[in-house]
């Protein structure tokens, strides 16, 4: 957000006029929309996950403050593929470090979930085994996906962030489904 900057009445003032100004920086937009919704998602499962874990050990904790860090960097991941996009030698380099960022959360995801579930270690005792084998089934598509995307990156920044799009709205998804199984 704070990269969206307020045209200025001076600077428009005689010139296209403020519309023109705030559709230039469309990347912009974009950008603070696609990391707002993807922290969401982030957010959604996060809590998805914790309504199913009671206790919490030293190592989890820094397993789920990992999570935090890679969260917190995803709008400047964000940010540099908006800026960068219309470049195609720097578009490859900004959507690996996009993909990329989403390929260590999925990574992440993945280990906070596994050991928070490993022989139900810190999991609700009463959480249903169907509902944590499907998130552990779930979970495994993120990793291989956004690594491709990470690949693809190299090839063609339209799939990659597709990709990442497509994931984005699957892992949306994914919450409900989740929810729903368990009774919620």
């Amino acid at each position: 957000m704070l990269d969206l900057k307020v045209p200025k009445a001076a600077e428009i003032h005689g010139h296209l006029g403020l519309l023109p100004a705030l559709l230039a920086q469309w990347p912009t937009f974009h950008a603070y929309l696609s990391s707002f919704l993807t922290i969401l998602v982030v957010w959604v499962n996060h809590h998805t996950i914790f309504s199913h874990i009671r206790r919490s050990d030293h190592r989890f904790l820094y397993i789920n403050g990992f999570l935090l860090l890679l969260v917190t960097f995803v709008p400047f991941a964000t940010s540099l593929l908006a800026e960068h996009i219309r470049d195609l030698a720097s578009s490859r380099v900004a959507a690996a470090i996009y993909a990329g960022t989403f390929f260590l959360l999925a990574l992440d995801f993945n280990l906070l979930w596994s050991y928070a579930s490993h022989e139900n270690r810190l999991l609700d005792p009463a959480a249903r085994r169907e509902v944590v084998d499907s998130i552990t089934r779930q979970y495994r598509f993120g990793p291989p996906l956004y690594l491709l995307a990470f690949v693809l990156a190299f090839v063609s920044v339209p799939a990659s962030t597709g990709l990442c799009m497509a994931l984005a709205v699957f892992f949306s998804l994914i919450g409900l489904f989740i929810r729903r199984a368990a009774g919620e």
